[in-house]
């Protein structure tokens, strides 16, 4: 299917595009604003960089990799009721990302005094690109779902329809009419149950990269502003705070990764994909942080409107097709201990990620 195999080349497009809307800031940007970062010390901030890449990038390929060993950790694997945990606590890390670490940082960008009071002043835009974002996502996530399940019912049309003609010939040969009544129905109860476990298959597969899409959108942010900083008390607490936001979300998408059951190539580049970004984002931050200014005009823009993206990329993500999808289900319909269990993942993975707001 085009969406599997174009899936590292479109991930690749992304990044590149978000990188590209973020370099105006650095050439074009005019700093109108005071910096509040006064505390620089180019040389040490660095020596946190450097480590803050090496925490990251293996805190965040760990806690991705984890869902796709699923084989060989048995109480990972989809069927378990460990893993409907694990994937509520993770919800509910990327729940809390989004309400107490994205979006605030969006309204503080598009509501800084460095903008002008028309028309950043006198409109909610964060509120309104995090709504579109969100609609937005519903939009790709409900046509890109459709379009693949048309596409499969028309496939196993096709088969069923071919088996139902050699089932008739074989009738016409002089074989028992009941015999084969009987084996085309059995075909279409097969192609039946086929048809349900790809449909959702195709259901996960479409989650599993629309959630990337929404995960890369801020990291990328959060690696260029963290790698921008000159000043080590800025660094330090947000590497250990990110290491853990990493895992977390690396876990969340690792699920999902591993319930879409890609292909092992497709699996390893969506998890490389998200394990490099932030480190990436670091990186160019460094690199750029004597001519990049966050209170630039044009930086806050582009930093508040990807941030509010990102924030309602993440919000629908969670609450559809995480959460509901899963809490909806017949099977945690049918028992309370699991339910019990899930919400007190989910609150326990909402509470982690919003205490590193502290820090972070």
């Amino acid at each position: 299917m085009f969406i599997l195999q174009a899936s590292s080349f479109n991930m690749l497009k992304i990044v590149a595009s978000i990188l590209i809307l973020l370099f105006p800031s650095v050439v074009f940007g005019e700093c109108t604003c005071e910096s509040e970062d006064i505390h620089h010390n180019k040389g040490e901030a660095l020596k946190y960089k450097l480590g803050s890449i090496a925490s990251i990038l293996v805190s965040g390929a760990v806690g991705v990799s984890l869902p796709l060993l699923s084989e060989k950790i048995p109480a990972l694997r989809p069927e378990k009721d460990i893993f409907f945990m694990i994937k509520a606590f993770a919800a509910g890390v990327i729940l809390a990302t989004a309400f107490i670490h994205i979006l605030p940082d969006a309204f503080v960008n598009l509501t800084s005094p460095c903008l002008k009071d028309n028309p950043w002043g006198r409109f909610p835009f964060t509120g309104f690109v995090c709504m579109l974002s969100a609609i937005g996502t519903l939009m790709i996530d409900t046509m890109a779902t459709g379009y693949y399940k048309r596409s499969n019912l028309k496939s196993n049309q096709v088969t069923v329809d071919e088996e139902s003609r050699g089932g008739h010939d074989h009738d016409h040969a002089g074989h028992v009419h009941g015999h084969t009544h009987g084996a085309t129905q059995g075909s279409n109860v097969h192609g039946s149950e086929e048809l349900s476990s790809s449909s959702e298959l195709i259901r996960h597969k479409v989650i599993s990269q629309v959630l990337e899409l929404g995960i890369l959108v801020h990291s990328v942010i959060i690696g260029i502003s963290l790698g921008a900083s000159q000043n080590p008390d800025t660094i330090k607490p947000l590497l250990v705070a990110l290491s853990f936001h990493q895992f977390f979300e690396g876990m969340g998408l690792g699920g999902c990764i591993s319930q879409a059951q890609f292909k092992t190539r497709s699996a390893a580049i969506m998890a490389a994909f998200f394990s490099l970004t932030t480190p990436i984002g670091i990186a160019i931050g460094a690199g750029i942080s004597s001519v990049y200014s966050e209170t630039s005009p044009t930086a806050l823009i582009v930093e508040g409107t990807l941030n509010s993206a990102a924030a309602g990329i993440l919000i629908y993500m969670a609450l559809v097709d995480l959460l509901a999808a899963d809490f909806m289900s017949p099977r945690m319909q049918r028992n309370m201990r699991l339910q019990l269990g899930s919400y007190t993942s989910l609150l326990l993975g909402a509470g982690c990620m919003s205490l590193l707001a502290k820090w972070a």
